[in-house]
């Protein structure tokens, strides 16, 4: 490594927004959508820059640059710890969760990324990665699709080598079982199906649902109820059918949520997601915490942001979201796609490997 590389410090924060329209608009169990938003952030040191990116309103940005920018100017590049611990305690009186953890994540995820730039290496070698890909899972099948568009879309992931595909329910109960029936027949036996109900039951319908999903050979019941209903979650894992894991975890925004998920043993499998939990630093102590727990951990979301960090935690899947696959792809460079049901980082290229197509983005931005 070079030595000038430690002697630099962080220079500058810059943030932006970019808001892509949907394909058509979007529906789970508890939300309508019709765009998705990514923000990026760029901090600079020397003669490098690193990239990083959040999901999440166009707030977010504007954040980054008025509160969290002052806190890491001026910082050892190399410290990312102790960059993310500046700005946690820089948004102490704003609030951690929503926003705050958000703006930090796409922060937290450039200066890794920067770093691993200063020292000209993949951000998995700089990580400690034991192994080159992780397997994903495909994710859509959205309340909003129609039977066939929800058949093409599975059917396709099957045929692509993805193993594990992921459907939206709880919109409208009464139609679930048919559409876990179509989705079934698209994708055939072999491949897993799970379902993703957003929190849209109550604690009875949410084991009602599960029973019913079982017998059409479903091995994932994602947030049955809501994520803030421990009990609730631990009531459908205990009683519900065998063979069906129990996964929440993506709105966890520090470690506390997680520890009190896990201690609550409510889940089979907690979900965490870079984007929300305030970035890289924070995601590889929640893997810490479920591995002292024996408890798996599954990526949530962006899976181009999952893919290095996804090889150096102890992650057993990644989702291969289809906004965020499709919003990566427009956005940035080196942005990945599955090959064989599985995401491999290009760790012969600096960082993240990625970089913003600045002309493709300048349409979207905000």
């Amino acid at each position: 490594m070079a030595t000038a590389a430690l002697e630099v410090a962080v220079e500058g924060v810059e943030a932006a927004a970019f808001t892509v329209p949907t394909e058509q608009r979007e529906s789970d169990g508890t939300l309508e959508w019709d765009a998705t938003t990514v923000v990026v952030a760029e901090v600079s040191a020397g003669d490098a820059q690193g990239l990083g990116y959040s999901y999440g309103p166009a707030a977010t940005a504007s954040l980054i640059d008025e509160v969290l920018a002052s806190a890491i100017v001026g910082r050892d590049p190399m410290d990312v710890p102790g960059a993310w611990e500046a700005m946690v305690r820089t948004i102490r009186n704003h609030g951690r969760p929503g926003i705050c953890s958000m703006a930090i994540a796409a922060v937290d995820v450039a200066l890794w990324d920067l770093k691993a730039r200063l020292l000209d290496t993949s951000l998995g070698e700089l990580l400690g990665a034991s192994r080159d890909s992780v397997p994903v899972y495909g994710s859509g099948g959205f309340t909003s699709y129609d039977d066939d568009a929800l058949r093409d879309q599975l059917a396709g992931w099957a045929e692509a080598g993805i193993r594990s595909v992921k459907m939206k329910v709880g919109r409208r109960p009464e139609d679930d079982p048919r559409r876990v029936e179509v989705a079934r027949s698209a994708v055939g036996p072999d491949v897993r199906l799970m379902v993703d109900a957003n929190g849209a039951f109550d604690r009875r319908e949410a084991l009602a649902a599960a029973a019913r999903f079982a017998e059409l050979g479903v091995g994932w019941f994602e947030e049955p109820v809501s994520s803030d209903d421990l009990e609730g979650l631990r009531l459908v894992r205990d009683r519900g059918p065998a063979g069906i894991e129990v996964a929440a975890g993506e709105y966890g925004y520090d470690l506390p949520y997680f520890r009190r998920m896990l201690e609550a043993g409510a889940v089979d499998v907690v979900q965490v997601d870079a984007t929300r939990c305030a970035g890289f630093t924070e995601l590889l102590r929640v893997d810490a915490l479920c591995r002292a727990w024996a408890v798996p951990l599954s990526a949530h979301t962006a899976p181009t942001l999952h893919a290095h960090v996804g090889c150096a935690a102890g992650l057993r899947d990644a989702e291969y979201f289809h906004d965020h696959v499709r919003v990566e792809h427009l956005l940035l460079d080196g942005s990945l796609g599955a090959e064989d049901g599985e995401i491999r980082p290009d760790r012969s290229r600096p960082g993240l490997g990625i970089e913003l197509k600045r002309a493709d983005a300048e349409r979207f931005a905000v």
